[in-house]
């Protein structure tokens, strides 16, 4: 139906081949009906502006779009799309993501995201505030020294 009418009363009439809505008695909506569970059928006019931008994104296109960005882009957006329970709810914190290109390098924006995979955070936030306070630079040198030596402290060659 369409989004103005949202959390006003009406009126369904279901046949077997259409779904017909109604409002203080008129037709308002009309739409065939499907067979198909948990999969909407939504008429675009129905939908707000704000909804509607993003009906041409799909699953692919956020994944090939994370990708050109880089590699820990790439699997953050998946982690996203694979963390809600509809991978739909997570469009627009991947699309945002995906945005930060235009402000960002894409170098960075990896990894910021990077970062972010490391802190175990999943969303658009998280990754604008570490682009922000300058937190996703790699470091060139992937061999982390411990920020206090004594010889009480084992460190993780201890374990091995």
């Amino acid at each position: 139906m369409p989004f103005r009418l949202i959390r006003e009363t009406v009126e369904a009439r279901i046949t077997a081949k259409t779904v017909e809505i109604f409002h203080r008695g008129k037709l308002v909506a009309t739409h065939q009906r499907s067979f198909c569970q948990h999969r909407p059928t939504t008429i675009a006019d129905h939908m707000p502006s704000s909804h509607r931008r993003y009906r041409d994104w799909t699953h692919e296109r956020i994944l090939r779009e994370a990708t050109a960005v880089g590699d820990d882009t790439a699997a953050l957006v998946e982690i996203i799309l694979r963390s809600r329970p509809h991978p739909e709810q997570g469009f627009r914190s991947c699309i945002g993501i995906l945005g930060l290109a235009k402000r960002y390098d894409p170098e960075r924006l990896d990894a910021a995201c990077a970062r972010a995979l490391a802190l175990g955070t999943r969303s658009y936030g998280s990754v604008a505030a570490i682009l922000k306070n300058a937190q996703g630079r790699k470091t060139t040198d992937k061999t982390e020294q411990p920020s206090l030596f004594h010889e009480n402290i084992r460190g993780p060659g201890y374990y091995h």
